[in-house]
């Protein structure tokens, strides 16, 4: 097993548990589970950003994510 990735949120420090996509052709903003290994063109997110993301205006946010309340960071 690699090493804990970390969310993509600037100053976020909390272990990744989703993954954000962008379909532009459907104008969706994806997030479903952490995927197996990081790739390019994807954003790894803890709980809290995962549940706080909103789509751009005229965008469409689609979870596949069921994140429970112990995995979000611990201020």
């Amino acid at each position: 097993m690699g090493p804990m990735r970390r969310c993509s949120k600037t100053g976020c420090q909390s272990p990744a548990l989703a993954t954000l996509t962008y379909n532009y052709a459907d104008s969706q903003v994806v997030i479903g589970p952490l995927s197996r290994r990081a790739e390019p063109h994807t954003y790894d997110l803890c709980g809290e950003h995962a549940r706080r993301t909103t789509a751009p205006r005229g965008w469409e946010a689609v979870s596949y994510t069921h994140l429970r309340a112990h995995e979000t960071r611990e201020d």
